[in-house]
């Protein structure tokens, strides 16, 4: 049956739920249960092709670096990775000592690899970072290069146990995104202005090819941190990455990614932790997220150049990692045209009083896509302000955000999941009358200290398996 209108209970009330609750799955859902998604995610990460370097080193010392945190070390940079790639690969090794620098392009069978007391400062100057072919928010464009980049290599990677330190703060990058909280005033340029981020949409919407959308100075759109365009193979492990303008990490149209051991300690404006965006087989493990926005958000194109692009995310695997605050933990959209489905979250502890939500998808009637298959287990939740999951075809940011591409949500599972501190609600979905959510469920779930059991609005078939909330078993 589906839920018409809203339904927000206080309490656990027996006979009330039964008319909307139902113990048994769709066909759909005993089908994905049969093929057993989890051993799909095992042959994933399986069949997942390694990185494999020639073991050469290449430092950057000895092509004119100065590790003394104010000589700018571009071209140092530069020539040490082009010999690598150049000779077949193998280690770029930055030293222990502070190197300045601006934007690093990688290359083939390139390893930038940060010893333990190593850590790369980057420049303030947005000179430094040449116009490339990147994206913003999820639409495609030519703006400042990411502080780190590849674009179209293979087997490529960044290791080490030393520091990524974009600089930003409220008096630089961060003042751009036009909030108050991050040093902006009236008078101060940003990317709200209305030559800025409204072009760049409006640019998609009309159709314009991508190189001629061209950004960068005056405009105000802060580059990524690090974004790997359009590659294969590749592995980012045990850096750690602070003070980043904008997203942090940005797996974009790539494939066969591994993110494993990385710290992120970063709380400015859209400082999402990792966005993996029209990616495939990229696996999020060991990781720790300490953001100003999402943790873990997976996107796939926004509005019409998500549809242009129209390669959905999908085997996003996320796996044994720490999200302290940030606006969720794990999320899927809001640049979400395109679609994702088949994303697994295992074994991690999501735990602040500045964490909003444990895991959230978030989408409206301009982002369309559809959104399935989406497989939670064994988390750990101490505190999140607004609730544990939150499923939304109405998401609203930058004013009114309808149209005529009416989402799909379906196929949710959450199994093995403990918290402590709800929130809100432990379960907030909507969708629409002509597209309800659709299976949602919750297996060996238990909830304490939430305000109330759920709020649902064109919900179809949620299950309630073994689940406590309140300490009140969900008939």
């Amino acid at each position: 049956m589906i839920i018409d209108k809203v339904i927000a209970f206080k309490s656990v009330v027996f006979f009330s739920i039964t008319v909307i609750l139902t113990t048994s799955c769709s066909k759909k859902i005993t089908a994905v249960s049969e093929s057993d998604p989890w051993k799909r995610m095992e042959l994933t990460i399986k069949n997942l092709p390694k990185t494999n370097f020639q073991n050469k080193t290449y430092n950057i010392d000895d092509y004119g670096a100065v590790a003394d945190g104010k000589t700018l070390n571009t071209a140092a940079f530069e020539k040490a990775i082009q010999n690598c790639t150049e000779n077949g690969g193998g280690k770029v090794l930055v030293p222990n000592g502070k190197y300045l620098t601006g934007a690093i392009h990688l290359e083939n069978n390139v390893n930038l690899h940060l010893e333990d007391n190593a850590e790369i400062l980057f420049s303030l100057n947005p000179k430094d970072y040449p116009i490339v072919h990147t994206s913003w928010e999820g639409t495609e464009l030519m703006n400042y290069s990411p502080l780190i980049y590849a674009k179209n290599k293979t087997n490529v990677a960044i290791t080490g146990k030393g520091t990524l330190n974009g600089q930003a703060d409220s008096t630089n990058w961060w003042i751009w995104s036009g909030g108050k909280g991050y040093g902006w005033k009236k008078g101060i340029p940003s990317q709200n202005d209305p030559a800025n981020r409204e072009v760049l949409v409006d640019m998609a919407e009309k159709g314009i090819p991508v190189e001629q959308r061209i950004f960068g100075d005056g405009r105000y759109l802060r580059p990524n941190f690090i974004e790997f365009f359009e590659c294969n193979t590749v592995l980012v492990k045990d850096i750690t990455v602070i003070n980043s303008p904008f997203w942090i990490l940005h797996p974009i149209k790539t494939n066969n990614m591994v993110i494993d051991g990385v710290t992120v300690n970063s709380h400015g404006p859209n400082n999402d932790g990792c966005d993996p965006e029209y990616s495939q087989n990229i696996v999020i493990k060991n990781c720790t997220f300490n953001t100003g926005d999402d943790c873990i958000a997976i996107k796939a194109g926004r509005d019409a150049d998500g549809r242009r692009v129209a390669i959905p995310s999908k085997n996003i695997i996320v796996q044994n990692c720490k999200m302290i605050d940030g606006h969720g933990g794990v999320v899927i959209g809001s640049e979400i045209s395109a679609g994702v489905n088949n994303v697994f979250v295992e074994n991690c502890v999501m735990d602040s009083p500045n964490l909003d939500r444990a895991i959230r998808i978030k989408t409206n009637s301009k982002r369309g896509g559809i959104i399935e298959d989406v497989y939670v287990r064994n988390l750990e939740v101490g505190t999140v302000k607004e609730c544990v999951l939150k499923l939304n075809m109405f998401y609203n940011v930058y004013g009114s955000q309808t149209g005529n591409f009416i989402p799909v949500i379906r196929n949710i599972n959450l199994e093995n999941v403990n918290v402590k501190n709800g929130g809100k609600y432990s379960v907030w979905a909507e969708g629409y009358k002509e597209s309800p959510v659709e299976n949602i469920t919750l297996k060996n779930v238990k909830i304490q200290k939430v305000d109330s059991i759920y709020l649902l609005k064109n919900v179809k078939n949620i299950n309630f398996i073994n689940t406590y909330i309140n300490e009140k078993k969900v008939e």
